[in-house]
């Protein structure tokens, strides 16, 4: 049976339902400059680089004050996600217990991962952090960073787990299974199956109990 020496994992729709509050804050940080609504779809088309990379898209001219905004509306605002995914803190409680190495490896900013690790009481469950670039998607080497980092443990022998199709292209760049996390009401379990990762998992109880029997 695989057993697996440390798990890396996505924060947004995979840790804790925070796309909701991504998008609220966004709204609010670019629609005051621009004039204009934003859609949801308008704003989702831009992921991939971190905030920065959203607000440059969106609002170039209003950079550095959209960036600032949306800081200052993504903590202001956090009570819409007050909390990780029910069992998810119990998990990496657990996790911990065994041993097993810790990492995340998010899309997101630096600050904006910083406060919601913090809201959540989470951040010292993860030995390393990678977040995002504006310049672009950087996941594949976030993961290759920390497999720098972890120069003991084999690369069949650390998982992902994420729910965005890109986080499987990520992984097989990068050359470590995944298990694509489908259990967010933003998941597109569809999109995911015909990537066809690793594993799949509907909900966190079943992937709790899988990545436990498999640490």
């Amino acid at each position: 049976m695989q057993k697996f020496k440390a798990v890396i994992f996505d924060l947004d729709g995979t840790l804790a339902n925070t796309l909701p509050l991504c998008i609220h804050a966004f709204r609010l940080s670019i629609e005051p400059y621009i004039k204009r609504t934003v859609s949801d779809e308008e704003i989702i088309a831009t992921f991939g680089p971190s905030e920065e990379g959203t607000i440059m898209s969106l609002a170039p001219d209003y950079y550095d004050n959209g960036v600032a905004d949306y800081i200052m509306h993504y903590k202001a605002h956090h009570e819409m996600c007050p909390a990780p995914f029910d069992g998810m803190k119990e998990l990496l409680t657990q996790l911990n217990t065994k041993g097993v190495r810790l990492a995340m490896v998010t899309g997101k900013g630096k600050k904006s991962a910083d406060i919601s690790l913090e809201r959540f009481g989470l951040a010292d469950y993860f030995e390393l952090l990678e977040t995002g670039l504006p310049q672009g998607p950087s996941k594949p080497q976030g993961i290759k960073s920390i497999l720098q980092v972890w120069r003991d443990i084999e690369k069949h022998e650390v998982i992902y787990i994420g729910d965005a199709p890109s986080d499987i292209t990520a992984c097989r760049e990068a050359g470590i299974p995944i298990a694509a996390a489908a259990w967010a009401e933003t998941a597109e379990p569809e999109k995911l199956n015909l990537l066809e990762p690793d594993h799949l998992f509907y909900n966190v109880p079943d992937f709790s109990r899988w990545i436990l029997r498999n640490t």
